[in-house]
């Protein structure tokens, strides 16, 4: 079974300078129901493709799939599981995305190396070119957990890509900074990044933007977006706000939920360093709280039977009414569905839908806003209101 932000090693993330709110009494929550789309197991990421009405779901294994007006496709969208280590632990295949016109997939794996590989491959109709893959980055990985693998195109048309620490536990040991390499500006891992894909088959696989917070700096590496996370396994841009929401899988005792703030639409978690190691969750962890880090919205303790984070999205759909303006976020260990309401004061307050599945691993936001929730024993489903 999956242990990505899975497993109880993993950190969660930080939202910006609001107050954290623990679970306790809350306004009653809105009706849901879960309603079974797909039987398919062991899925990581979803996604829905700009322009199409076709949903797109990974298998950890290494194979894209489709689903079409209910229906999963037989024939796969690209097998690339010659290109995947065994999926297992926290490897595999982990992320997906398109383009912004549709045109172009990425996906985000473990090589059979171990490594981190982010790939481009053009669409042909509704499935990849497989003769079209280039890789567009890749990361070395110490260790074969906290890989992240979220993939986003943010409000600013921007590819946002998301690794761990770089794995073990408490960001220690080979392949780590000293005081961690979620601290560290001179490694990508435990960063949120920021890149300009070259859409091209030819020439430097992507630059960086002028606008990235550390452009310039030469204690710093430009890609880096956002910093001291554990293993923001899975974060969001809000359509409606362009806010940025991040799931960071926390080490053994808190998992967090951030929120920050888009300026004008955009920008939100530039140059910010939401705390790890120093801190998880509002909790020191080892050493004194960085200067200017950002407090997580809220933070879930492992008391609770929580282990593992699972960021989802703010709704935006039209199934479930009462839940339009609600972030919808769970936990691998206890599946719960939970809902945060952000007040107007940067508080939020939580609310239990009653609603669970079994070992939630990721969700998913179609082009209509409608969500779907993946689980890795159960199957896909879509939010419904009950």
């Amino acid at each position: 079974m999956l242990r990505l932000a899975i497993g109880c090693v993993m950190a969660l993330v930080v939202g910006v300078g609001t107050s954290v709110t623990h679970a306790g009494a809350a306004p009653a929550p809105p009706s849901l129901r879960l309603t079974r789309v797909s039987d398919l197991g062991g899925v990581t990421a979803m996604a829905a493709r700009p322009g199409s009405r076709t949903f797109y779901v990974v298998e950890q294994r290494g194979v894209v799939r489709s689903i079409r007006g209910g229906e999963l496709a037989a024939t796969p969208v690209v097998d690339l599981t010659d290109q995947v280590t065994d999926a297992g632990n926290e490897q595999g295949l982990l992320g997906i995305t398109f383009s912004p016109d549709g045109s172009l997939l990425y996906v985000d794996y473990t090589d059979t190396d171990g490594d981190t590989k982010v790939d481009q491959l053009a669409m042909r109709g509704r499935n990849a070119d497989a003769s079209s893959r280039r890789t567009i980055l890749t990361v070395d990985q110490p260790q074969p957990n906290h890989n992240g693998g979220q993939l986003a195109f943010g409000p600013d048309g921007y590819l946002y890509i998301g690794l761990g620490d770089g794995g073990s536990e408490g960001d220690t040991g080979p392949g780590h900074a000293p005081g961690g390499n979620g601290q560290s500006l001179e490694t990508l891992l435990g960063k949120i990044l920021r890149i300009a894909p070259n859409t091209g088959p030819t020439g430097a696989p992507y630059t960086v933007p002028a606008d990235n917070p550390f452009v310039g700096r030469t204690d710093a590496l430009p890609e880096i977006w956002s910093f001291g996370l554990r293993n923001p396994w899975r974060f969001s841009f809000d359509r409606a706000t362009g806010d940025l929401w991040i799931g960071d899988v926390g080490q053994n005792a808190w998992e967090e939920i951030d929120h920050v703030a888009a300026t004008s639409g955009r920008d939100a978690g530039k140059g910010l360093n939401f705390g790890w190691k120093r801190l998880e969750g509002t909790h020191e962890y080892e050493g004194d709280p960085p200067p200017g880090a950002v407090a997580p919205v809220y933070e879930i303790s492992h008391d609770t039977g929580a282990c593992a984070v699972t960021g989802g999205f703010v709704y935006r759909g039209r199934k479930a009414p009462s839940l339009v303006g609600l972030y919808v976020f769970s936990d691998t260990c206890d599946s719960t569905i939970r809902l945060l309401t952000p007040g107007g004061d940067g508080d939020v307050a939580m609310r239990d839908t009653g609603v669970r599945s079994a070992a939630v691993s990721t969700f998913g936001e179609a082009n209509d806003g409608t969500l779907f929730v993946a689980s890795l024993s159960d199957g896909i489903f879509r939010l419904d209101a009950a």
